[in-house]
């Protein structure tokens, strides 16, 4: 039976039916229509104070809950304002919905008021996005949105609808069936080259296993380790992929690329085989690209057909779902005699000994962000989910927070955003309430998102922040006294002196705590651990001349990595 509403009403409903229990956003005038029957719906809309902060919270709560995030803005700056947030989530493949609202179909293209092609905007930034006019088109295009977001690679989807489309009269009719001909991922992969992968890892004499953040999309943590049990080998993984396998395991040589251990890059370097699952060859893992794994052959595994081949040639191309593919990979391997390649880790076990990744901080009494980081994760645990901003603090949170459970780890990869943390953290918490939710900041990063302290404190949100406090812009910091003379143009923040961050905090509602000493530190993130009912904010005052170590300058080759300013390693010398 079909019932006559508006389009608006039908948005909501349509919304309600595909099981979205938040969204986050603001309204304005060309949206309206759609936030009055969004009052009676049992969808919790939390009204966030920037829509950065909508975007970057529904990325959070997707990748906390591992279902669709939706962000809601007006037309015009409101829409242009989830730009950021829509170019992280497609680069790092995370699924979220955008409705922003458009001008009269019948204004559009005049420069109305508040008028912004959102869609052509939007259109390198999004899997697929929609503009819709008619209301009788707008179920169809949330039910298609929410599946072509969460199916195949994930990622971003924006419905930009016309005020007349939602303020015009359409019918209800469900359930709708979807038909997008042109729109059919391959999920199963082709078990031959299931079957050929196994053969080569069994005829590989240095193998590794890379795996990435489509492990994490793919929810296969639980196949990944029933790989590591049936053909123990050496294994690395992507920033996106800290925590798929636990990093307290032997074979887990921790994360490669610009800023990775040295036992991880050269696991590649020195590899006969990489066993690539959801990864995406990117040039901060791969360095200089000609010199990167000279003498590995590739399997390459990964939902996008065109993530294959497009930086690193693959030997044996696998186009699937990572999960199906790792399983039919285990039981194919358990067919199969396997060599040892005990030499192959002795090796690697010897470059992570001799090769630490702290190396190099300053000498004096100030506290170390690497021991800040390190103190957080160990009084908070390995069940906290954990998030970061983009700079050093990252980095170091990569190396020294304890990653060994699945799906707990969220930062901005590909598109490195500053601003990321804070709401991420409140869409983290948001999606998982009963999980402590720390949000590992840096004074930059803090300052361009941190607003959404007051959605939290004010929406029963208690987040975790801790603000590493360098007074600097600290990776473009180390950059300049690396490689620009120590000429520090416009990188001091001066954060010493304003703002007041602990004044801040409390002015938005947050419990707020500063430590300057080791034992301060261990008091506050102990004290913050008992506070449940309002977000916390600890800051950390640290060095500023702490580096991120070790470190494959931009542009060089991986075998160019340094451990410690001035000091690499020596990879013939010690080679198989």
């Amino acid at each position: 039976m079909s019932t006559a509403m508006t389009g608006a009403q039908a948005l909501v409903k349509a919304l309600e039916a595909v099981g979205v229990e938040v969204a986050f956003g603001i309204p304005g005038g060309c949206i309206l229509p759609l936030y009055d029957p969004l009052f009676d719906s049992p969808i919790r809309h939390i009204l966030v104070r920037h829509e950065q902060g909508a975007a970057h919270a529904a990325e959070g709560y997707a990748m906390a809950t591992g279902r669709v995030g939706v962000c809601m803005a007006t037309s015009g700056p409101g829409a242009t304002n989830l730009v950021t947030g829509l170019g992280d989530a497609y680069m790092d493949s995370v699924p979220i919905v955008a409705i922003t609202g458009q001008v009269n179909s019948w204004a559009i293209g005049t420069d109305a008021f508040q008028e912004a092609d959102i869609r052509g905007i939007t259109f390198p930034i999004t899997k697929h996005n929609f503009l819709i006019k008619s209301p009788d088109d707008i179920a169809r295009a949330i039910v298609e949105a929410f599946h072509i977001a969460s199916t195949g690679r994930p990622g971003p989807v924006l419905v930009d609808v016309a005020k007349d489309a939602l303020t015009g009269t359409t019918t209800w009719e469900w359930p709708l069936a979807i038909d997008l001909p042109g729109y059919k991922p391959t999920v199963t992969p082709h078990f031959r080259q299931v079957r050929e992968a196994a053969q080569m890892i069994a005829a590989a004499k240095k193998p590794v296993l890379y795996v990435g953040g489509g492990i994490v999309k793919a929810r296969a943590a639980e196949a990944l380790a029933t790989v590591m049990e049936t053909a123990p080998m050496p294994l690395v993984t992507t920033l996106m992929g800290r925590g798929v396998f636990p990093d307290s395991h032997p074979l887990n040589y921790g994360m490669p690329g610009m800023h990775g251990t040295v036992a991880a890059v050269g696991a590649l370097q020195k590899a006969d085989l990489i066993v690539a699952v959801g990864v995406r060859f990117d040039d901060r893992v791969t360095g200089h690209l000609a010199s990167f794994a000279p003498n590995a052959k590739v399997i390459h595994c990964d939902i996008d057909p065109a993530e294959i081949g497009k930086n690193r040639a693959a030997d044996l191309p696998i186009v699937g779902d990572a999960k199906l593919m790792l399983a039919d990979l285990a039981h194919h391997l358990g067919d199969l005699e396997l060599p040892g390649w005990g030499e192959w880790v002795a090796y690697l076990d010897s470059l992570q000994e001799r090769y630490p990744t702290w190396a190099g901080d300053p000498d004096d009494d100030m506290l170390q962000p690497q021991e800040v980081i390190r103190k957080i994760g160990e009084i908070a645990g390995p069940d906290t989910i954990f998030v970061t901003g983009v700079g050093q603090h990252q980095m170091w949170s990569a190396h020294f927070l304890p990653h060994e459970k699945p799906y707990q780890w969220l930062t901005s990869g590909g598109a490195g955003t500053m601003g990321y943390c804070v709401p991420a953290t409140m869409g983290a918490k948001v999606g998982a309430p009963d999980k402590v939710v720390w949000g590992i900041d840096g004074d930059g990063c803090f300052q361009m998102t941190n607003q959404e302290l007051t959605t939290c404190a004010l929406n029963g949100i208690p987040v975790k922040i801790a603000i590493i406090n360098n007074q600097v812009l600290g990776m473009v910091r180390q950059w300049q006294t690396l490689f620009y003379g120590a000429r520090y143009s416009n990188t001091e923040l001066h954060t010493d002196r304003y703002p007041d961050f602990v004044k801040l905090a409390e002015a938005m509602g947050c419990v707020a705590m500063r430590a300057t000493t080791l034992e301060e530190a261990e008091a506050v993130i102990a004290k913050a651990m008992t506070i449940n009912d309002r977000p916390v904010v600890v800051e950390f005052i640290v060095h500023k001349d702490a580096m991120v170590w070790p470190m494959v300058p931009a542009g060089t080759s991986n075998d160019d990595i340094k451990y410690a300013r001035d000091m690499a390693p020596q990879w013939e010398e010690e080679s198989l």
